[in-house]
């Protein structure tokens, strides 16, 4: 692929995300450019450059400045920017991996464990992505994701974690696992084992087929009945993986119900590429209100501008 001129992308029409390869890409022309808007501290060109390429282009656009600058662009954009806008636009500078890394990275350092953000990405990454993620957590901090994972977490709620960390598809029987689900929740302290165990191996298609016959059979939500049978981190862990089973959008639209920036632009720049435009819809279903018109609400000046350009549209 030639560094300096990169022709025409064809469209990814067939994607679910809301930023996609750039027409006509020329990845000098975006790299000079960038160059001077850092120089001229001008805020609204670097916006529009990095949040309309994909990430794969933003890749070569930084290599190509690299280059030309002798400098990282990662760097530049440290000294031309502050706060959350900085924050965003250096996530869209990394990698899909790199990102996750970071996200996990962020949510165990400092005085005590995000366990809701650890839980968001452990709960919608598939298997072959999680060991991606975990091989790039490696390279970048060099240290062991899942022993880290170990000394961030406790008891049941470890347990949780690390299976899904390790999670694979294990084939099993509906009725089994609906009767095995139903009597550790029976006991009089129920056991989170079955649970963990089933949630983390089975796919979608056959959990949501249990969870209809638990439902039907204890005459409450799968969510209610976890309520009631545990407690603490384990219960949290447990009813997000749940709702990512049934809905992963709609899991999504809630986190963005948050409105929190780091929580925002983790969801955002993650699905950016990916299905954001399912995510738009479950949040406008949940809320009554498009998330373009939310952002409006919550965000203000040059920040807001990036997080528009990366929602693309009012639904």
């Amino acid at each position: 692929m030639d560094i300096e001129y990169l022709p025409s992308f064809e469209m990814a029409w067939g994607t679910l995300g809301t930023i996609r390869p750039f027409l006509n890409f020329h990845a000098k022309r975006d790299a000079l450019n960038i160059q001077a808007a850092l120089e001229q501290k001008d805020v609204l060109t670097l916006i529009n450059i990095l949040t309309n390429r994909s990430n794969a282009q933003r890749q070569i656009i930084a290599q190509t400045f690299k280059t030309i600058t002798e400098k990282e662009l990662s760097s530049g954009l440290k000294k031309a920017l502050s706060g959350e806008l900085e924050n965003l636009l250096l996530a869209l500078l990394m990698t899909p991996l790199q990102f996750e890394a970071y996200r996990l990275r962020q949510s165990m350092e400092g005085i005590g464990t995000d366990e809701e953000g650890l839980l968001e990405i452990l709960c919608t990454r598939s298997p072959k992505v999680l060991a991606n993620i975990t091989a790039t957590y490696k390279e970048q901090y060099n240290k062991d994701l899942e022993t880290d994972l170990k000394g961030e977490t406790s008891g049941d709620f470890a347990k949780l974690v690390l299976a899904l960390l390790k999670k694979k598809k294990v084939v099993g029987l509906v009725q089994r696992d609906t009767e095995a689900l139903s009597e550790a929740i029976n006991q009089a302290k129920a056991d989170p084992g079955p649970w963990i165990t089933i949630l983390t191996t089975r796919d979608s298609e056959h959990l949501n087929k249990v969870f209809v016959n638990l439902e039907s059979e204890k005459q409450e939500t799968v969510d209610e009945a976890i309520e009631k049978a545990f407690s603490g981190d384990v219960r949290l862990g447990l009813k997000t993986l749940v709702r990512c089973v049934q809905s992963p959008n709609l899991y999504l639209a809630q986190r963005l119900e948050t409105m929190k920036a780091a929580i925002v632009q983790g969801v955002m720049v993650s699905h950016s590429e990916k299905d954001l435009l399912c995510v738009r819809v479950a949040y406008l279903r949940q809320t009554g209100t498009s998330l373009y018109t939310a952002l409006q609400k919550q965000f203000k000046g040059d920040h807001l501008q990036a997080l528009l350009a990366i929602c693309r549209s009012e639904d």
